[in-house]
C-alpha cells in the first residue's frame, strides 16, 4: 500500500506541475496588457511602464514562472487585476460557498444514484427499471443551466415553495445573522443553534444542489446498474441464495460491495466534473462562490486569478482521483498491485 500511494502521489505532483506550466504559458501569451488592465482604462504610458516593472512583466517568461511558483509555495498567489485583492484571499472567501454546494450535491447524487442503480438491477426489464433508466438519461442529457431555470420556474414561480437564488434572504442577515465558523451557512447556523437561518440557508441550497446533482445521479445510477447486474450473476450470489441468505443481505452486503469499485471510478470523474459544473449553476442561481469570480477573471484577462482557479481545480481533480484510488485499493486489494 505504501508503494501504491507513493506512485499515486508522484503522479499527482507531475500533473500539478504540468497544469501550472501550461496555464501560466497560455495566460501570458494572450494578446493583452495586464499592466494597463491593472491600472484602468485611463492608464498613461509612464504608469504602465511602472506597473510592468513592479509586476515583473518585463522579465523573461521562464524567470516569471519561477518567481510565480516560488511565491505560490509561500502563500502569495498574486494580486487580482480586477479586484486589486490577493487572489488567495478572494478564493478563500468564495470557496466555502462552492464547497457547500458541491458537497451537498454529491451526497444527493451518491445516495440517490446508488439506490436507483440497485433498484434498476433488481427489477431488470420491469417498469421500475424503465423509470430509472429514463431518469438517468434525462439527468445526463439535460444541461445544468437549463434544468436550473426549469426548477426556478416550477418551484419558485409556480409553486412558491423554494427561494429563487442566493444563499440567504436579505432580511435574515439582519434579523438572525449567522455567526461565521466554517463558512458553510448550514453548518454554522446548526452549530450555533440559529434555526431560523438554518432553515432559510437549507431552503436556498435545495434547488442549486439538485441541479448540480442531476448529471452525477444519471451516471452513478447507470454504472451501479451495470455493475450490479454483473455481480448478481456471479456464482457466489447464486450460492448465497441457495443457502437461504436473505435477499437484502445478498444485494446490499455481497453484490453491492463488489459492484462499488467501477462505480467509485465514475464517482471520482463526476465529482471532478462537478467542480467546473458548479460554476454554471452558481451563475444561474446567483450563488456567491468561485463561479462568478472565475467568469469575471476570464472576461477581464485577470491572469493571476485565472492561474489560481486553474491550479485549485487541478488540485481538486488530483485529490479526488487519489481518494478514489485509495478507496478502490481498500475495497479490492488487487488494485494495489496495478
Amino acid at each position: 500500500m505504501s508503494r501504491f500511494l507513493g506512485r499515486r502521489l508522484g503522479t499527482a505532483i507531475l500533473v500539478l506541475f504540468g497544469v501550472s506550466l501550461v496555464t501560466f504559458t497560455l495566460a501570458r501569451v494572450i494578446p493583452s496588457n495586464p499592466a494597463a488592465l491593472y491600472i484602468g482604462p485611463r492608464a498613461r504610458a509612464e504608469e504602465i511602464a511602472r506597473v510592468t516593472e513592479e509586476l515583473g512583466l518585463n522579465r523573461p517568461l521562464p524567470l516569471q514562472y519561477l518567481d510565480y511558483m516560488g511565491d505560490m509555495l509561500t502563500g502569495d498567489w498574486g494580486t487580482s487585476i480586477g479586484t486589486k485583492r490577493p487572489v488567495l484571499s478572494e478564493i478563500l472567501d468564495r470557496l466555502p460557498a462552492t464547497l457547500e454546494l458541491l458537497i451537498t450535491a454529491m451526497v444527493i447524487a451518491v445516495v440517490f444514484g446508488t439506490l436507483l442503480g440497485v433498484l434498476s438491477a433488481q427489477w431488470r426489464g420491469r417498469p421500475p427499471d424503465l423509470v430509472v433508466r429514463l431518469i438517468a438519461i434525462a439527468g445526463v442529457s439535460m444541461p445544468a443551466f437549463w434544468l436550473g431555470l426549469l426548477l426556478q420556474v416550477l418551484f419558485f414561480r409556480q409553486l412558491d415553495l423554494l427561494p429563487l437564488s442566493g444563499r440567504l434572504d436579505t432580511d435574515i442577515r439582519f434579523i438572525s445573522p449567522i455567526t461565521d465558523v466554517t463558512g458553510f451557512f448550514t453548518i454554522d447556523a446548526f452549530v450555533t443553534g440559529n434555526w431560523v437561518a438554518f432553515g432559510d440557508a437549507a431552503a436556498h441550497l435545495v434547488l442549486p444542489a439538485v441541479t448540480l446533482a442531476a448529471y452525477p445521479i444519471g451516471l452513478i445510477a447507470r454504472m451501479t446498474r451495470a455493475s450490479m447486474l454483473e455481480a448478481l450473476g456471479q456464482d457466489y450470489v447464486r450460492s448465497a441464495r441457495a443457502y437461504g441468505i436473505g435477499e437484502r443481505t445478498v444485494v446490499y452486503r455481497l453484490a453491492l460491495r463488489n459492484a462499488l469499485p467501477p462505480t467509485l471510478t465514475v464517482l471520482g470523474l463526476t465529482l471532478a466534473y462537478s467542480l467546473t459544473g458548479a460554476f454554471f449553476v452558481e451563475i444561474v442561481f446567483n450563488w456567491p462562490g468561485l463561479g462568478q469570480f472565475a467568469v469575471d477573471a476570464l472576461l477581464n484577462v485577470d491572469y493571476p486569478a485565472v492561474m489560481g482557479i486553474a491550479l485549485l481545480g487541478a488540485a481538486g481533480y488530483v485529490l479526488i482521483n487519489l481518494a478514489v484510488d485509495i478507496a478502490q485499493a481498500w475495497l479490492d486489494p488487487r488494485v494495489r498491485l496495478a
